[in-house]
Parts: C-alpha cells; structure tokens; sequence
C-alpha cells in the first residue's frame, strides 16, 4: 500500500540496501513478534508498518509471530485479537502464524547443548541472591555455585527442571558468560525458569520454559529471519542475542538485530501492564474502549487504518527517543477522514424552532450533498418540516457583531433547505430559552433566492418530525497530563481525565441509521463520528472519533 512505511527511507533500509548489495542475505525476512499478554496498541502499530513495510519494499516475508514464552500471563484472545489489528491494519503474514512454543523442543536441545559446551549451568540461587552475586556494572561480579558443577551435574539437574521434580523458583538455567561483563545482562543471564502453568497451546508438556531473551534470537534463526527490527530498549540486549546464536549449531546466515525508537504519545501510556490495570479496575470499559490507545479501541472509535499507517509513516524511523504529539495523531486522522467520510446532520445540544408560516402537517425533502469535495458520493434526501431542532449554541439573544447565526431579526441559511428569520424567543419560567418561532422564505428553496441575496450564517438541522433520537458518546483524551507516567513516584491514574467521556442525546436525521460500526461520518459543523458496536435499529450509539480543530486546552 502506497501510504505505509515501505516507502520511507531510513537508517534501516540503508542498512538492508547494503546487506543485499553485499550478498549478506539472498532475501529479506522480518517478523512482527508480539507477547500475546494484552490487545496491541499505537506503540504496536509502529512496528507493524515497520517490519511488514519493509517486506513489502523489498518483496520479502513477514512472519507473524506470538512470543508465548510465558504461559501465566498469556491467552488465546488476545492471539485472535493480534491477528484481527493486524490484518485491520492492512497486512498479510507469511503462511501461518507461528509460535515460540512451536520452537520448544529445539530451544531445549541447543539448552542441552550450551550445557555441554560447558556454557551454561543450573543455578539455585534466588533471584535476590543472584542479584547480590552479580554486582553492578562498575564492579565485577562474583559466582554462582552452579558454574563448578561439572557437564554430568547440571544436565541431570537441567533433566530433572524438565520433568517436574524440582520445584517452581528453585532452579534456573544460566547461561556461563563473564560475570565481570559492564552490560549487565552478559552476567549469566537466565534462560530456563520452572513454571507449572498449563500453556494455552502446549497444555502440560512443558514445566520449564524459556526466557525471552533466549527464545527471541532463536526464533529468528530457525524462521531464517534476516532483520531483526527491535526498539531502543533491546539495544543491550544485542550482544546477548549474538552470543546465542554464535554459539549453538545454525545454518548461516545468521540474522541481525537493529534497533529503532519506539513510538511514545503524549496523553497516553504505552504499557501493557497498565493498561491492563486500566481494564481490570474498570478504570475504562475493556480493552476496545474507545479512550484507549489500543487498536481495537481505536478502530471502535472510528479511525481509519489509513490514518493510523499515514501517523506511523510522519513521526518516522529514527535512533533516538522522542514524544510525539497528540496533535499530530488527530491532524492525520482529520486529514484522512475529511477524504473518506460522508456529511450529515446531527443536532447534540438541541433547541427547537418552529416555522410559524410553513403548513402544519406539510413537509417536503431538500437534496443534500454526501460529501460537497467528492461528487461521487451521491446525494441523499433530507426531509423537512414545520419543527426543526438546531444547535443552541446557534442562537444567541444578545449576539455580539461578528455573531452570524441566529439571533432576534436575522436571516440565516439552513443547510441544503431555505432561509430562515427568527420573530419571537420563548423562555420558561426560570428565563431559559426554549423555543424560537421564525417564518421561511418559500423562494430559498434549496438554499438560494430569486433576488440572489446572500446571508453570513449557514446552520445544520434536523426535522423534528422524522429525527431519530440517539446517544452521542463524546470521547476525549484519556489523560490531562501530557506524560503521565513520567514521574515514577507519582500515580499515573491520578491523571485520568474525568472529562474523558460524556453522553448526550441527540436528534440525528433518519440516514444514520443506514450506518455501520467503523464507518466514519462528519457531522456537518461539529466532528466526526462513528456508530458503535452497541448500536441497534432501536437505540442508536455514535462516538466521537474526533473534533473538526484541536479544541484541548482551549474550552472544548
């Protein structure tokens, strides 16, 4: 696709350029690999555009991979949810998609084998222990115990962690790699812990399973993955996947691991984890509630997957950390939208006006344009009769100047329909305005006259006779704090935004019934909006997907 991140050039395909021309690799093979321990979110949707971009560039491969490593936390919902953001996104996998645990059996045999090497050993230790032994990265650590134990000892021992006789905790396999190391994670790390979980595709044949960083590099390798895309945070790590695979027995060539920065957003975290504690304390409404920044939550509340890809492609592939702003996210989404979505009327603060000298019980339709940039949108009809609901916002009693809607004596323009002029305000017994009575202009007709006279206000409305009622959902950003999370000392939770959702009752015209969840419509003059997954023929539910300007900040 034209709009996705095969066409950037960045310091990663610079790189891959120079593999191909050098011959390092006959083909370029990326994966996408995530941990199938929560819904995917923006940061997501980055490396997706990434990895699957870069195969498409180059007429390569990319493999879906789920990193089930850790059978505690992880679930079959959330495999099918990955699979579904990912072909939403507009992607394709090669062949099926695959698992670490499909790869159980030859992680534990090159395990067995680094043991017989002598290059790793089981370790009792704890893990408060251990991290006393290994000191820190100024100082030279000390040894476990483990690495005296001879070939014989700890491949009996690694034997007896496989078949359950050791208990959770007790034991780890460590890899034997320089204790005196400055990157600390060349200091014997784990790569074997117990877990008697039931995994959620292998059931109970495993009782030990790998860590992540030694499963990660060796997935690659069996999959022939070339590139190995990863962000910033797995740049220590580099030196450790390398020396893995350098040191059990693989084909060559061996694939590279390049690292690029993740995409952070303001008003947002990107941690699973706490996005999660979001969900389970229904802090929000589950994983696809629209104020998340998940990718089902933001499907559900109307962005295009086109926007989400033009977002990944402006904010870029780079080696250094950075924030993007909200502001940019939304502009690519108003800019996407404004191409795709269909115009309609809808009225969320309603105020009702009658039209004193249109025939009671008469109405008529008035053609509108579906979309006034695109012709081939069509038209619709849009019925009209002597009651009408428009903005209170629209009327003002003591208008200043520049105000050019409706006030006391004015000619204002209803959208696609006629000119109307407001005679009489009605108030209740406490002063509010409740009603306006005006009269129409029978020649303006389509919204123009015979005399060519032109007015300054044009306002959307809705026929009070055949409107449908519905329930608004106006969502907005789910944090007040452009970085919540950034003080680790402070609860990120103590900025959630209480603003970020409000329900109103709206009268919309009677077309948006014919809408489908995801189908993105403007509303003319007040934003754009999608109906929801509850929405039925009986109630009809819309979210917001986003303002027509950036009002955050400015008194919304």
């Amino acid at each position: 696709m034209n709009d996705s991140l095969e066409t950037s050039v960045n310091f990663i395909h610079e790189k891959i350029d120079a593999d191909l021309a050098s011959g390092a690799y006959p083909e370029v093979v990326t994966r996408f690999p995530p941990e199938p321990n929560g819904y995917l979110h923006i940061g997501h949707a980055k490396s997706i555009c990434l990895n699957f971009g870069t195969a498409q560039k180059y007429n390569g491969k990319c493999n879906l991979r789920f990193d089930d490593t850790n059978p505690v936390k992880e679930d079959q919902e959330y495999v099918d949810a990955i699979e579904a953001d990912v072909r939403w996104l507009g992607f394709e996998w090669e062949g099926e998609p695959k698992f670490a645990s499909d790869y159980f059996d030859h992680m534990y045999a090159f395990a067995e084998e680094l043991i017989q090497k002598e290059l790793a050993y089981v370790c009792t230790l704890s893990t408060e222990e251990f991290k006393e032994v290994r000191g820190v990265p100024t100082r030279p650590g000390g040894e476990s115990p483990g690495r005296k134990l001879s070939v014989e000892e700890n491949l009996e021992l690694f034997r007896k962690m496989r078949a359950g006789e050791l208990e959770e905790g007790s034991h780890v396999l460590r890899g034997k790699i320089d204790m005196a190391s400055p990157n600390l994670h060349m200091r014997d790390p784990v790569f074997y812990r117990i877990r008697k979980a039931e995994h959620h595709r292998t059931g109970d044949k495993w009782c030990i399973y790998p860590s992540y960083d030694f499963a990660h590099c060796i997935e690659d390798a069996i999959e022939r993955v070339t590139h190995s895309l990863c962000t910033l945070e797995f740049e220590v790590h580099r030196p450790l996947y390398d020396w893995i695979l350098n040191n059990i027995s693989l084909p060559k060539p061996l694939p590279q691991q390049t690292e690029f920065a993740r995409l952070n957003l303001t008003y947002t975290v990107m941690s699973k984890r706490k996005l999660l504690t979001l969900v389970e304390e229904n802090k929000v409404n589950g994983w696809d509630d629209p104020r998340m920044p998940t990718i089902s939550g933001m499907r559900r509340r109307g962005y295009p997957a086109a926007a989400i890809r033009a977002f990944c492609e402006k904010v870029g592939i780079t080696k250094f950390n950075s924030l993007s702003d909200f502001a940019l996210l939304e502009f690519s989404l108003r800019d996407e939208l404004n191409k795709i979505a269909q115009r309609r009327m809808a009225v969320l603060d309603p105020l009702k006006v009658v039209i004193t000298n249109y025939p009671e019980g008469d109405e008529e339709m008035f053609e509108a344009q579906n979309h006034p940039g695109d012709e081939s949108f069509g038209t619709r009809q849009v019925p009209f009769s002597r009651e009408i609901w428009v903005e209170r916002g629209d009327f003002w009693e003591d208008a200043p100047k520049k105000f050019f809607r409706l006030t006391l004596g004015r000619e204002v323009r209803l959208r696609a329909a006629c000119y109307i002029t407001c005679n009489e305000i009605i108030k209740d017994e406490n002063g509010k305005v409740i009603e306006l009575r005006c009269t129409w202009d029978p020649e303006s007709r389509g919204g123009g006259t015979p005399d060519g006279r032109k007015v300054k206000g044009t306002m959307h409305w809705v026929s009070a006779k055949h409107a449908r009622k519905a329930e608004i959902r106006l969502y907005d950003r789910l944090f007040t704090e452009a970085e919540p999370d950034a003080d680790e000392e402070k609860d990120y939770q103590e900025f959630l935004n209480p603003e970020s959702l409000q329900v109103v009752e709206a009268y919309v015209e009677p077309s948006l019934a014919e809408f489908a969840p995801e189908e993105p419509i403007q509303f003319e003059r007040v934003g754009y909006f999608t109906a929801d997954k509850d929405s039925t023929a009986e109630k009809l539910v819309f979210n917001r997907t986003v303002g027509l300007r950036d009002s955050w900040g400015k008194g919304k």
